[in-house]
């Protein structure tokens, strides 16, 4: 069972080079500019079988990625201090998340929708009961990071985008299907551990 320990070792190790939604359809790639940059919130808890990962389904009504299973996070305003206040900030308005122990970041991750996003990992304190705020999130749930760092549960999948096939990697978990930028930062931790 991985604790929160191996993951603030593995955390504290170089990082590799930074993932890309362009890894499994290089083809794709046009040409480079100006990304946005974005924080995500890696949340772990103890659940009764170990850690879990705390993620979000993406309110139906979102212009960008509606429905689609996410990190709390978001832009990094101008007003954030750095990557991890920028990341709770938009824990604790997505979802009512705000007591976190900064366990470190993984190496940054560029999404076909134009932003750099910064995956911070960090630990609930205490006892979390969801505050999923409508305008953003429809649901709140967890999954074990056991279930989440085994590689026989990812799979490369494709399908159109753009008028040509995108390969993405996935991780289906029951009713829930775990794809594109949050199924590739999951395996970054994966490979980290």
């Amino acid at each position: 069972m991985i604790s929160a320990a191996d993951i603030e070792r593995a955390l504290m190790r170089p990082a590799p080079a930074a993932s890309s939604d362009y890894d499994y359809a290089p083809s794709l790639r046009g040409k480079p500019s100006g990304l946005r940059s974005a924080a995500v919130l890696i949340a772990l808890m103890e659940g009764p079988h170990g850690l879990e990962v705390i993620l979000t389904r993406r309110a139906a009504h979102l212009r960008n990625h509606p429905g689609q299973v996410a990190f709390p996070g978001g832009k990094v305003e101008e007003s954030d201090a750095g990557l991890w206040q920028a990341a709770l900030r938009e824990a604790e308005e997505e979802i009512g998340l705000a007591q976190v122990q900064n366990l470190g970041a993984l190496q940054g991750h560029e999404s076909v929708t134009g932003f750099e996003i910064s995956p911070q990992v960090g630990l609930v304190k205490g006892r979390f009961t969801p505050r999923p705020d409508p305008s953003e999130v429809e649901e709140v749930f967890t999954v074990p990071l056991d279930f989440l760092m085994n590689p026989v549960n990812m799979c490369l999948h494709q399908r159109p985008w753009r008028g040509h096939m995108r390969g993405y990697l996935a991780i289906p978990y029951g009713p829930h299907y775990i794809w594109g930028a949050s199924a590739r930062m999951i395996r970054n931790l994966a490979e980290r551990l």
